[in-house]
């Protein structure tokens, strides 16, 4: 049977970004596999959803970026997390909790 792609919620995909550079600085490929690797493959990133992401998290000073060489020595633009992006992660994890446990409530609901 054929898995079905399932499509990530609005600001999911942010919230799993900032969750995965917060154990320390990675290039954006580095953290679509990561994502891909924890998630046990459910989850695969293509780079025109993660780039803009990543852009957009820069932008907003979640995320600053710094040039520097990869293993195989081509260079990447490597991103960490800043003193806002963690307060946003923070944040973003307690409404995705309130959010599963609400959907959780209504599916355990008894028809």
């Amino acid at each position: 049977m054929a898995q079905e792609k399932v499509e990530l919620l609005k600001g999911t995909l942010d919230m799993l970004i900032l969750k995965i550079v917060a154990a320390g600085p990675l290039h954006g490929y580095a953290i679509s596999q990561r994502i891909q690797q924890i998630s046990r493959d459910f989850f695969q990133v293509p780079q025109g959803s993660l780039y803009p992401a990543l852009h957009r998290l820069e932008e907003q000073d979640w995320l600053e970026a710094q040039w520097k060489d990869t293993s195989t020595g081509r260079e990447a633009k490597f991103y960490t997390l800043t003193r806002k992006g963690h307060k946003q992660l923070e944040t973003e994890v307690s409404n995705w909790e309130r959010l599963s446990d609400a959907v959780a409530l209504i599916l355990r609901t008894a028809e």
